[in-house]
């Protein structure tokens, strides 16, 4: 049975605009992410890009106009510069492996998956559980020559890859949802990645079995891609700035932006 979250999320507001119905439970990420749509929402109807009687969301979800009219607004507000010549240059040199081509892993997982009505903050601190004991314990004498990490996946993954132990064999970069192949590529590590991996997906216990290493292509073959990994950088650095002048002016209850990680851009 899920434990109870750690936020009260009928008590949370933005400038007085509820942010979950009396009867919805979130956790403190869902909360933070519908605290920062909203307050988008809102300066998107201070700046008559939205009309003002624009319905406030529903289970979390802004009308059609809304996320147009946000999608317009941080086009209009956010300084994303163009990244020149030698940040281009700067950033190759220091992750040129992230740039790989031919690069392949052979991986398995345990995955805590996110579905309707799951606690978020429930399910983080399952995943963080089984990371910590993946990781100080290895190998369990208890039972054998058995692998525990097979056995934790076997137990708890939400991914049909657990009845093998969580084995998703031999993968490059193109198999995976990108976000997941952007914390496991281009690195050194072999063994229980230290932190969880999130995804669209969940939370993900990670374990690289062994690596096979690609070819680094010359800065020049892969300019564009460095150039828009840049511009994503400096958009969400922007975005997280913006939604914390927002909350600067904003009468919050019940949830907090301080320092907080913006999900928007994850």
């Amino acid at each position: 049975m899920n434990a109870r979250p750690e936020v009260v999320a009928a008590a949370a507001q933005v400038n007085d605009v509820a942010l979950a119905g009396p009867s919805e439970a979130l956790g403190a990420q869902e909360l933070r992410q519908r605290a920062c749509t909203e307050l988008l929402r809102q300066a998107a109807i201070r700046a008559g890009l939205l009309a003002a009687d624009d319905p406030a969301p529903v289970g979390g979800a802004v009308s059609e106009a809304a996320s147009n009219a946000i999608e317009t607004l941080l086009d209009r507000e956010l300084a994303v510069p163009e990244p020149d010549e030698a940040a281009c240059r700067r950033h190759h040199a220091a992750h040129a492996a992230r740039y790989s081509v031919g690069e392949r892993l052979r991986l398995r997982h345990v995955l805590f998956a996110v579905t309707p009505g799951v606690y978020l903050d429930a399910l983080r601190r399952r995943a963080e559980a089984c990371l910590i004991d993946l990781r100080a314990r290895g190998r369990d004498e208890a039972i054998g020559e058995a692998d525990r990490f097979a056995a934790a996946a076997r137990e708890l993954s939400n991914c049909p890859s657990g009845a093998d132990g969580g084995a998703l064999g031999w993968v490059a970069a193109a198999d995976c949802a990108p976000e997941f192949a952007r914390e496991i590529f281009g690195q050194a590590t072999v063994g229980v990645l230290p932190r969880l991996v999130r995804t669209r997906f969940g939370l993900h216990v990670v374990e690289v079995l062994a690596r096979e290493d690609g070819t680094a292509p010359a800065f020049e073959q892969v300019r564009a891609a460095v150039a828009q990994s840049l511009r994503q950088q400096a958009f969400a650095t922007a975005l997280r700035q913006y939604l914390q002048l927002l909350a600067g002016e904003a009468r919050l209850a019940g949830v907090s932006l301080v320092q907080a990680d913006t999900p928007l851009v994850q």
